[in-house]
């Protein structure tokens, strides 16, 4: 059961579960496609996204898409259990690019809203890959109580160390996030928790497509 505190960043986010409507995004590499690009969720496994709780959307100029989570939390503190304090997500998303086009992510944004009492912490961490790939480096942020606001943060790629997907095949670009909530609170009946999303409805993740042409197939 979630405390009274968590449940009501639960249900704002449950407010939010296929609701994001990105919006144009700084444009990164080349020109992106003008055809249709389709983005679905193919699996979803992990303590802090059961199937149905992740949803994606592409922004209108194709230069990025969103993943809203509808169930995200990690809590620590009374009434919780020691499970509740680290919560991940493994997402593989099929996505279909017009022919002749490959794509990288070149930076990626992660939102939410943070309770954390003095002395606790809350950590966020992130990394992606291609399917049959490495992994990208993890890249993680912490926040440090006391706090109680949205929070923000972003990862960026350097030009030279953009993966791309290789040109005329399909594959899963996998998505692993981790949240991890600590609470060392001297107050014995404070609860804290971390929510990857925002309680004024704003996007929860966004992803900032890397656009290039293929070359042309000899």
């Amino acid at each position: 059961m979630l405390s009274t505190l968590s449940a009501g960043a639960a249900v704002a986010s449950l407010l939010l579960a296929g609701s994001a409507s990105p919006t144009t995004a700084t444009r990164f590499g080349d020109d992106p496609p003008s055809g249709k690009i389709t983005i679905t969720v193919a699996t979803v496994n992990g303590s802090g996204c059961r199937p149905g709780s992740a949803a994606v959307a592409i922004a209108p100029d194709n230069t990025a898409f969103t993943v809203t989570y509808s169930e995200y939390l990690a809590q620590a503190g009374a009434g919780t259990k020691p499970t509740d304090s680290r919560k991940n997500c493994q997402i593989a998303l099929n996505v279909h690019v017009p022919q002749g086009f490959t794509y990288a992510v070149a930076r990626a944004d992660y939102r939410g809203y943070a309770s954390l009492a003095r002395g606790a912490r809350g950590l966020e961490q992130a990394g992606y890959y291609f399917q049959g790939q490495q992994q990208t480096a993890r890249k993680s942020h912490t926040f440090t109580g006391p706090y109680d606001s949205n929070w923000q943060t972003s990862d960026e790629t350097d030009v030279d160390a953009l993966v791309y997907a290789p040109c005329g095949e399909e594959r899963y670009f996998n998505i692993n996030t981790e949240m991890r909530v600590d609470s060392k609170s001297a107050d014995p009946k404070a609860t804290s928790y971390m929510a990857m999303d925002s309680t004024d409805g704003n996007i929860n993740t966004v992803y900032h497509f890397a656009w290039k042409e293929c070359p042309a197939r000899k």
